[in-house]
């Protein structure tokens, strides 16, 4: 099983899962032309992606789903709560699944663990991506740190964690008040010492991999979010990747 990051950041996020022929977009953050181009930095067409999966329709998870799954007759797993983000897009899109957030549902050889975050959308998921033998966590926009939350990323393989700000940063920062108090609100976004404490609170003996997502490029650094982990994993700083904006991160394969 292997993933990639088509790009992380509040501009689009774009992740790809793939295990054999099975390959699966979380999210489409961007248009056509832009997924297309991301696509071919991976060696994909987009005609190559079995499916999609929502997380939460804010524009920069899901803006460019309802043209993609439409011009490559590509499935789409939402949560109701979700799926009202289609709803007027002009699109002929053929099969949409509803996702229960506490369900578990396959596509292809891939089996998918949706789980509930807290965060300012309808009806918000991440995921534990699995093959049987491997288990990906992926973790962005969430306000806070739930009990669930904890317990489900707990013996994962390989993780995708939220840190998309420092706060001290954020609050010197020129961002409005009330953004300000949206991002550091229970229903904003992880800063690098929440992603970093609930790493520490995880069983990470299988750990092969660990990306920091969702960055703000304003209100954090890559080098502030890798000390952040790096710190509670007791390893050296750069063997913590960061999944950017623009070029996103390469295939990182679980073995």
């Amino acid at each position: 099983m292997r993933f990639a990051s088509l790009g992380s950041g509040s501009k689009g996020n774009a992740w790809l899962v793939e295990q054999g022929t099975t390959r699966v977009l979380i999210d489409c953050g961007f248009g056509l032309r832009e997924m297309a181009g991301r696509l071919a930095r991976l060696g994909l067409a987009a005609d190559d992606v079995s499916a999609i999966l929502v997380t939460h329709e804010h524009s920069d998870h899901g803006r460019g789903v309802a043209r993609f799954a439409a011009r490559h007759a590509c499935p789409v797993w939402l949560t109701p709560g979700c799926r009202s983000m289609l709803e007027g897009a002009g699109e002929a899109i053929g099969r949409v699944h509803e996702v229960d957030s506490q369900g578990v549902f396959a596509v292809g050889d891939l089996e998918f663990r949706p789980f509930p975050v807290p965060h300012d959308a309808r009806e918000p998921v991440q995921y534990v991506v699995g093959d049987g033998a491997r288990r990906w966590g992926l973790l962005t926009d969430a306000g806070h740190v739930t009990a669930h939350m904890v317990a489900m990323l707990d013996g994962c393989d390989a993780l995708a964690l939220e840190c998309n700000h420092d706060v001290d940063r954020l609050r010197r920062g020129r961002y409005p008040a009330t953004l300000k108090a949206r991002i550091l609100g229970r229903y904003g976004h992880l800063d690098n010492a929440a992603a970093a404490s609930l790493l520490g609170s995880l069983n990470g003996r299988r750990l092969q991999h660990v990306v920091a997502a969702h960055l703000s490029e304003e209100n954090n650094t890559p080098e502030l979010a890798r000390a952040a982990l790096a710190a509670v994993l007791d390893c050296t700083e750069d063997w913590v990747a960061v999944a950017d904006q623009s070029e996103g991160i390469a295939w990182r394969s679980i073995v």
